[in-house]
C-alpha cells in the first residue's frame, strides 16, 4: 500500500530536539546536518511530486529544485511551524511556479515507487513471520494487488484534473490539510479552494464511474473555477 495521509498531530508538534539540532548546525552552514534532515523528509516530499507530476522525472526535477531551495532558505526557517510544514510551502509554491503537464504514462511509476516503499517498509520480521502463514499471506497478497489496481486507477484518473485541481486534491486527501491550510498554501479563498476540490471531485468520480451522490466527500487516498 502506499501512504494514505499523515498524521495531523504529526505536523502539529514543536521541533523534536535532535531535529532542532540538525536545523541549527545546518543554520551554521554544515552540509552534512541539512543532508540529514533531507534523508528525513525525502521520500514524503518526492511521493507528494509523484502524485502532482505523474511522471518520475519531473517529480525528481522538481524535488531537487525543492531541496536546493531549502537549502538557501533554511537560515530563514524560524520555527513557527514545524520544519516538514516549511518544506512542504516551499515544495508548494515550486509546484506553482512550475505548473507541470502531466504526463500519460507517469502513473505506473508512481505505483512502481510506491509498491517499492511498501516492501521496504514492511519488510525483514514481518517477511519472516508471513512465510509460516501461507493462507493469511496469500490473502495479503492478494488485498495489495487489489489495493494497488485502485491506487494506480485513480492515479491515473488524476490526470484529469487540472494541476490546481489536482494540487487541492492532493492536500486535502494525501497531506491531510484543512481548507484553511490549503487556501493559505496556495493564496487562495477558503471558498475557491472547496470549489476546486468538489469539482475534482466530480471527475474522479466520473472517470472512476462512482454515482455523484454525496460527491463533495472523498474519503483519503489509499496512497488535491481552477484557482
Amino acid at each position: 500500500m502506499i501512504p494514505t495521509h499523515f498524521e495531523r498531530s504529526a505536523e502539529k508538534n514543536l521541533i523534536e530536539p535532535n531535529e532542532s539540532e540538525l536545523i541549527g548546525r545546518a543554520q551554521a552552514g554544515d552540509a552534512e546536518a541539512f543532508a540529514a534532515l533531507a534523508r528525513s523528509y525525502e521520500r514524503r516530499l518526492l511521493l507528494l511530486a509523484l502524485h502532482y507530476c505523474r511522471d518520475r522525472h519531473d517529480a525528481e526535477d522538481l524535488s531537487q529544485e525543492v531541496w536546493l531551495k531549502a537549502f538557501r532558505a533554511i537560515k530563514s526557517f524560524r520555527g513557527e511551524s514545524s520544519f516538514y510544514t516549511w518544506l512542504r510551502q516551499i515544495t508548494i509554491n515550486t509546484f506553482l511556479n512550475e505548473r507541470r503537464a502531466p504526463a500519460a504514462t507517469g502513473g505506473a511509476r508512481v505505483v512502481e515507487l510506491d509498491a517499492w516503499e511498501a516492501a521496504r517498509r514492511d519488510g525483514g520480521a514481518a517477511q519472516e513471520a508471513a512465510a509460516y502463514q501461507p493462507a493469511r499471506r496469500a490473502r495479503g497478497v492478494e488485498e495489495s494487488l487489489d489495493q494497488q489496481f485502485l491506487v494506480a486507477r485513480v492515479l491515473d484518473a488524476l490526470g484529469d484534473l487540472t494541476p490546481q485541481q489536482r494540487l487541492i486534491f492532493l492536500l486535502k486527501h494525501q497531506e491531510g490539510m484543512t481548507y484553511e491550510e490549503i487556501s493559505d498554501a496556495i493564496g487562495c479563498s477558503a471558498g475557491t479552494t472547496k470549489k476546486a476540490l468538489f469539482r475534482a471531485v466530480l471527475k474522479l468520480r466520473e472517470r472512476l464511474g462512482v454515482p455523484a451522490a454525496g460527491a463533495a466527500t472523498c474519503k483519503p487516498l489509499p496512497v488535491r473555477k481552477s484557482c
